[in-house]
């Protein structure tokens, strides 16, 4: 056994989470293709690999390919930087996320997570606000008018849907106490028992957080800062080569991150069913150490909360491909008039039943 320190097995955690946050945008590119012919009853990508595995290798190579352009008039700095800040803030999102729990090599115990703080939603929501920051300087620095509109849609959306988002969260952070994504995740576990998993206590408040996920994402049918038919491309019209693959490439790690998050607040995150009852049984049926039993758990959890993650991402296809967009007006008044006072209610009532002893 290689014996490394503490803060090496943990920068080695980073580096993984790091690596599977770009290999699972990468192929999300391609999965969205692949669903989508199959919703559609056509052909997907079929050329570039076997059944088209290596699509998303020829796209990046088309992306680093294309020719640089700068529309005229353009802040070259921000026109630059606008993108990269997109991809920065969507790739810090995932480092506080828990996808397994504890790992014994010998001496050494660690998490399977980037990084441990006690205030990991504010980090997610604080982090994710500052992606809008991107969408906006892209928009603003290409001098064009529809890439402004789109920008101008794309912060008053985010500001609308973070509240309702925000509030949905309150009611979990009601019942958990805090704001530790691993201590929520854990209280979610319970010998014996799957149903204290918080979508069994907040519905509601899943069904809010969801619908703004989508929001957040700027997913169909929340797409209006893109919106083709009515904005060309939206905030990245004016881009070109990798610049415009950055901002892409930033939708889907989006994309992966909240289906993380939502993952760990209502799902359990690395928890399943009967996962104490199996652990106990390799320990006093097979005879094996507790530590390797343990082991094999978060193993097992690592993979159902990367299924679960995977389940999402495809709900997020899936609605994608089969719902039209809203109008704008629409849009805003779904936040404003429905999602929000729903996450009042939800919380008043959480407040309720806590008090109530019912949960």
């Amino acid at each position: 056994m290689i014996e490394l320190p503490a803060l090496g097995w943990q920068s080695i955690v980073i580096f993984v989470v790091f690596a599977l946050s770009l290999l699972i945008a990468t192929y999300c590119t391609y999965a969205e293709r692949v669903i989508a012919a199959f919703l559609q009853d056509r052909v997907g990508p079929d050329r570039a690999g076997p059944y088209g595995l290596a699509q998303p290798l020829a796209d990046a190579v088309k992306m680093f390919t294309k020719e640089e352009f700068f529309p005229g008039g353009a802040n070259k700095a921000l026109f630059v930087f606008g993108p990269c800040l997109a991809m920065i803030t969507a790739l810090m999102s995932s480092a506080v996320i828990p996808f397994g729990n504890i790992m014994n090599f010998g001496n050494n115990l660690f998490f399977l997570q980037g990084i441990e703080v006690n205030i990991g939603m504010l980090w997610v929501f604080g982090v994710v606000s500052l992606g809008v920051y991107g969408v906006m300087i892209g928009g603003w620095a290409s001098n064009n008018k529809f890439s402004l509109l789109g920008a101008i849609r794309a912060a008053s959306q985010n500001i609308s849907y973070e509240l309702a988002m925000g509030m949905a969260l309150i009611a979990v952070l009601m019942i958990s106490g805090t704001l530790s994504l691993r201590d929520i995740t854990l209280q979610q576990s319970v010998a014996g028992e799957w149903h204290v998993w918080n979508i069994v206590k907040q519905p509601l408040g899943f069904i809010i957080f969801l619908v703004c996920a989508f929001a957040e994402t700027n997913r169909t049918p929340f797409d209006l800062p893109e919106c083709e038919t009515e904005l060309v491309g939206g905030y990245h019209t004016e881009y070109s080569s990798m610049k415009l693959g950055l901002y892409l490439f930033s939708e889907y790690v989006n994309i992966f991150v909240v289906s993380a998050v939502m993952s760990v607040l209502y799902f359990g995150g690395f928890n399943f069913p009967f996962q104490y009852e199996l652990r106990d049984w390799f320990v006093s049926n097979q005879g094996w150490e507790l530590a390797s039993a343990q082991n094999l758990i978060t193993i097992l959890g690592t993979v159902g909360l990367f299924l679960k993650i995977f389940a999402f991402i495809f709900f997020f296809m899936w609605i994608r491909w089969t719902l039209p967009r809203f109008r704008y007006d629409q849009l805003m008044r779904l936040g404003w008039t429905i999602l929000i006072p729903l996450a009042v209610f939800n919380i008043v009532l959480t407040g309720g039943l806590i008090l109530a002893g019912v949960i």
